[in-house]
């Protein structure tokens, strides 16, 4: 006995297989986003910008495009932090030269620059590389509730 499928055409289009889209390189338009971190906690605030930094939150996502959006990030400085790690958890730093590592609490660095500590956060969740690189240069963080893109007209993003 003849299989089904045998006696069906081969060039029908029902069965040929669905192509996956690939973005191109500039073919998808970079919006910008604002986003206060006032109130939330500093690592699912953090997932939550290098997802839209990245572009995930497209339909469009392309792994190895530039693809994501500008993110504006403000007041970093009422940015939360779990339990006891203002005290115990450790930021570092190493200059490559022997005895260059440096280390700080987070509530001393969060006193100085409460930029780093956000900015640090975000970064380490995108892809290391030439694409993570241009990813961190659509990143802008600030201390307080006012930035310098008015211009850009972002828009307020409001996430989970």
């Amino acid at each position: 006995m003849r299989s089904f499928y045998l006696l069906r055409p081969l060039d029908t289009v029902a069965h040929m297989p669905r192509q996956t889209y690939h973005a191109k390189p500039g073919e998808i338009q970079a919006e910008w986003h604002h986003l206060d971190a006032e109130g939330r906690i500093l690592g699912r605030f953090a997932t939550e910008v290098a997802t839209v930094l990245m572009g995930k939150h497209r339909p469009t996502y392309t792994p190895h495009v530039l693809s994501g959006d500008f993110v504006i990030v403000t007041n970093a400085a009422k940015i939360v932090m779990t339990g006891k790690k203002l005290e115990h958890k450790m930021l570092k730093r190493y200059s490559g030269y022997p005895g260059g590592q440096k280390t700080e609490s987070y509530g001393t660095v969060l006193e100085k620059d409460p930029c780093r500590v956000v900015r640090e956060a975000i970064v380490r969740m995108l892809p290391s590389g030439r694409l993570g690189r241009q990813i961190e240069t659509r990143l802008k963080v600030y201390a307080g509730a006012e930035h310098p893109h008015q211009a850009q007209q972002p828009s307020t993003l409001e996430l989970a």
